[in-house]
């Protein structure tokens, strides 16, 4: 397992993470997975064993069941791992029970650390966009579990590039700590973050954890033009998280992941996570199973190396069109592009 720093931190994190959304398997969770106390310790501790240095979760999944089985399996060995949660969804019916407040955030850290039986939150991050709440309120409550050591670093997710760097200026200008990270979604099938969410973070020294690179299954090889996916299995009618907006494309894309996984002799989930891992803005990618076998393979993709025709194969067949201004950029300041400007005009020159 390789290490890479959280953005300009001094935090390092293993290059994959363990997601634990199926942790629980309440109320709507249950479609991502029931994964029970037993099972739960058997993952962790196999992910634990590979190198993993980051547990994910939050407090939403299965309403607050995944944060309390996270907590009892890490009990006696907490400070062998990081922990990330997230908090802003609805916790409860009352009017002050979601949203990032500074009301909701605290009550919600207090609340993730007797579940997660611990002192402290190594990352804590704003789970959604909030856009009833003054950011400066928003900030000033996180600055306040740092300084009351009941949080080591902060970060942001599912925010657009102009919250996250409006959020940047504030904490910088009101002297709060600073975002660290923003956690996104990112696969070969949903390339938007590479627009703006992946060249802001470039700029500012922002880490980027990547939750469901397989696209929620559909990367995994398993739904293919033509075939009936097994049982269990995600179907494109089953939910819309990530959407799907081009059928056909999906399924080119899983053609050419399943024709260089064959070549590898892996799945071809190993080789999306690859895909995913081999963009240097990337600090981890948060990985998820049903099964610790699921599990082992895409541990796998930490040692797999895609050379450089299957890398272009795999840009050529999940291209995404370039936007105004980016057309216009690459066609006239050419010349004149930064480092983070090239994360997304460098394959287009």
């Amino acid at each position: 397992m390789k290490y890479r720093r959280l953005g300009s931190s001094g935090l390092k994190v293993s290059e994959l993470s363990m997601g634990t959304m199926s942790f629980g398997g309440k109320g709507r969770f249950a479609l991502v997975g029931e994964t029970g106390l037993a099972e739960a310790r058997r993952q962790v501790d196999q992910v634990i064993a590979a190198g993993v240095n980051l547990i994910d979760t939050a407090d939403v999944y299965s309403g607050g069941e995944s944060e309390r089985i996270v907590g009892e399996v890490l009990s006696g060995r907490r400070d062998s791992v990081l922990i990330a949660t997230k908090a802003r969804f609805a916790m409860g019916d009352g009017p002050n029970d979601e949203g990032s407040s500074r009301h909701h955030i605290i009550r919600a850290a207090e609340a993730s650390l007797r579940r997660l039986q611990t002192d402290y939150i190594d990352l804590y991050q704003i789970h959604e966009w909030d856009g009833q709440t003054r950011l400066d309120e928003t900030l000033a409550a996180l600055d306040h579990l740092v300084s009351s050591g009941k949080v080591r670093y902060v970060g942001i997710s599912n925010y657009s590039a102009w919250h996250l760097m409006k959020a940047i200026g504030i904490a910088d200008r009101r002297g709060y700590a600073p975002i660290v990270s923003e956690q996104i979604h990112y696969s070969l099938q949903a390339r938007d973050a590479e627009y703006e969410l992946i060249p802001a973070a470039v700029d500012q020294g922002v880490g980027i954890l990547v939750w469901s690179p397989l696209g929620g299954g559909l990367l995994s090889g398993k739904i293919r033009r033509g075939v009936q996916p097994p049982e269990g299995s995600r179907v494109l009618s089953e939910w819309n998280e990530p959407p799907v907006h081009d059928e056909e494309k999906l399924f080119d894309i899983v053609d050419v992941l399943v024709e260089v996984a064959e070549a590898h002799g892996v799945s071809a989930a190993q080789v999306a996570l690859a895909w995913v891992l081999s963009n240097p803005a990337v600090s981890t990618v948060i990985i998820g199973a049903r099964t610790s076998e699921q599990l082992a393979d895409n541990l796998g993709a930490a040692d797999l190396e895609l050379t450089a025709d299957e890398l272009d194969r795999l840009e050529q067949v999940s291209r995404p069109p370039l936007l105004y201004p980016y057309w216009h950029q690459v066609a006239s300041a050419g010349a004149r592009l930064s480092p983070a400007d090239l994360t997304l005009l460098g394959r287009y020159r």
